[in-house]
C-alpha cells in the first residue's frame, strides 16, 4: 500500500490496512463518509458484545453455580458424594458409631414415590393456609401442635422419615438406631412475595449444626417440582470455587452432613410456590424426639 507516493510502509495496524483499502482521494467524499459510518457500526456492535460477553461471565461467576448434582428431569436412584468433614463436631460431644466420621451429601428420588410426596404435599398446604408469614417464606413445626394429624398421615410420615433415616445411615455406614429424630422438623413454603423481615431471607447461607446445635445429617424431602411449580429456588452446596446444586422433584430426597462441609442456601423463587419437609437428626439422645403425635 502506497501512502502518497512516498513509499511502502512497512507495519500497519488494523485500522491502517482498513485506511489504506479505501479508495483513493479520487473517490466522492460522501463514499468516504459511509465508510466510516460503517466502521463505526462495527466498532459499536463489537463493543456491545464483548460487553454482554464480559456481563454474563460477572453474572455467571457471582452465581457460582457450575455443576448440577442433581437434574429435575432426571430420576435418580442414588448419588452420594464424599467429602472431608469440618472441625465443627469437635466442639460437641462425640458419639462413637453415629458423630460424622465420615461426611458428604447425597440425592436419591428411590425411596419416597411421587405420590407419597403429593400426599404430603396437600397436608403442609392445608396447615400453611392457616397461617404463615407475609414474607414469603413460611414453616410450620410438625411438633407444635398447630397442625391438626390425622392417622393417615402421622402413619406416612412415619414411615417416610424410617425409610430416610435408614437411607442415610447405609450412606454413612452408621445403624440408624444411632440416630434420632430432632427439631426442628418443618413444612417449608416458599414463594417470590417480598421478605418483610429477616425471617423472610431464606436465601443467605448457612450451616445447620451452627443454626441449631442439635443437628448431625439433614434430609430434605421435596414436595414439588423445579421449574414446574416454581422458578428459582435450587438448593445449592457453596464449595470453594465449584457451587453444586440440586434441582427440587416431588419425592426427592437430598441429604449431608450438618457441619460447615455443607455450607449451603436456597436461591430466591422467582415464581410460583416451593414445598419441602426438613427432617433432620442427632446422634445425641438427649436432644431426640418422638414423631407427631394425633391430635
Amino acid at each position: 500500500c502506497h501512502l502518497s507516493g512516498s513509499g511502502v510502509v512497512k507495519s500497519f495496524s488494523y485500522l491502517g490496512l482498513l485506511l489504506c483499502s479505501l479508495p483513493s482521494a479520487k473517490k466522492s467524499r460522501g463514499q468516504q463518509e459511509s465508510r466510516w459510518r460503517w466502521l463505526k457500526a462495527v466498532f459499536l456492535l463489537s463493543s456491545a458484545a464483548v460487553g454482554g460477553l464480559l456481563s454474563w461471565s460477572y453474572l455467571s461467576a457471582e452465581d457460582g453455580v457450575t455443576e448440577v448434582l442433581a437434574h429435575r428431569r432426571e430420576s435418580l436412584q442414588d448419588k452420594f458424594v464424599e467429602i472431608p468433614c469440618s472441625e465443627d463436631y469437635n466442639s460437641h460431644k462425640r458419639f462413637e458409631g453415629c458423630t460424622p466420621r465420615k461426611c458428604g451429601r447425597g440425592v436419591t428420588d428411590a425411596v419416597i414415590t411421587r405420590e407419597e410426596a403429593e400426599r404430603i404435599r396437600r397436608i403442609a398446604e392445608r396447615g400453611l393456609s392457616l397461617g404463615g408469614s407475609d414474607g414469603g417464606a413460611s414453616i410450620l413445626d410438625l411438633h407444635s401442635g398447630a397442625l391438626s394429624l390425622g392417622k393417615h398421615f402421622v402413619n406416612l410420615y412415619s414411615d417416610v422419615r424410617q425409610r430416610i433415616q435408614q437411607r442415610i445411615a447405609q450412606a454413612f455406614g452408621i445403624s440408624s438406631a444411632s440416630m434420632y429424630l430432632t427439631k426442628p422438623t418443618f413444612f417449608s413454603r416458599i414463594n417470590s412475595t417480598e421478605a418483610k423481615t429477616t425471617h423472610d431471607e431464606y436465601w443467605h447461607p448457612h450451616v445447620d449444626k451452627v443454626t441449631y446445635g442439635s443437628f448431625d445429617y439433614t434430609s430434605l424431602l421435596y414436595l414439588s417440582d423445579y421449574t414446574e411449580d416454581f422458578g428459582g429456588g435450587r438448593f445449592v452446596f457453596m464449595d470453594a470455587g465449584s457451587n453444586k446444586t440440586i434441582e427440587p422433584r416431588a419425592g426427592r430426597v437430598s441429604f449431608f452432613t450438618s457441619g460447615s462441609e455443607n455450607l449451603h442456601r436456597v436461591e430466591k423463587v422467582h415464581w410460583g410456590t416451593r414445598y419441602a419437609i426438613t427432617i433432620s437428626f442427632t446422634c445425641n439422645p438427649d436432644h431426640g424426639i418422638g414423631d407427631p403425635v394425633l391430635m
